[in-house]
């Protein structure tokens, strides 16, 4: 009996695996964004600066510079973060975002596709979206939502 607790004990604590159900879209969503928000507290500027950007750019944070923003991260919230991911999904705000994520499909989210934002470069970007997957069609690419723009992957 005691060789079975130990066993039992020892094995690695994976919750995806024991529930054995595919993680949902708004699961993947809520898991960025608290990746996102981790690394908007970090010490390193090169990991905080992109997220502060982004936070900057989707209007979520206003009136205050990037380097305001730097020295008082710790203002950040979840909340903030899940506005920036709704924004550069082309949605108003996370309520409308989260409601549409309990219809998509993981497979749904492509902007979240991390190896194609790791593509090689040049990439073509494009002022909207429309535009992007007009080209990305006649072209035989990849059109991708990046906030307000949108960039088209070849191949």
């Amino acid at each position: 009996m005691h060789t079975e607790i130990q066993s039992q004990s020892s094995q690695p604590q994976n919750p995806q695996a024991q529930n054995s159900q595919p993680e949902s879209a708004a699961d993947l969503v809520l898991r960025i964004a608290r990746n996102l928000q981790r690394a908007a507290y970090s010490e390193s500027k090169i990991i905080a600066l992109p997220v502060l950007r982004r936070l900057l750019a989707t209007a979520t944070l206003t009136a205050i510079s990037l380097p305001e923003l730097y020295r008082s991260r710790d203002i950040i919230q979840r909340k903030h973060i899940l506005r920036v991911l709704a924004v550069e999904a082309g949605f108003k705000c996370w309520e409308d975002y989260r409601h549409a994520l309990d219809t998509m499909s993981v497979d749904q989210l492509s902007h979240f596709d991390h190896l194609r934002r790791t593509a090689g470069y040049p990439n073509l970007w494009f002022t909207n979206y429309d535009e992007a997957q007009v080209y990305a069609q006649e072209n035989n690419g990849n059109a991708l939502r990046v906030g307000s723009q949108a960039v088209v992957l070849i191949g």
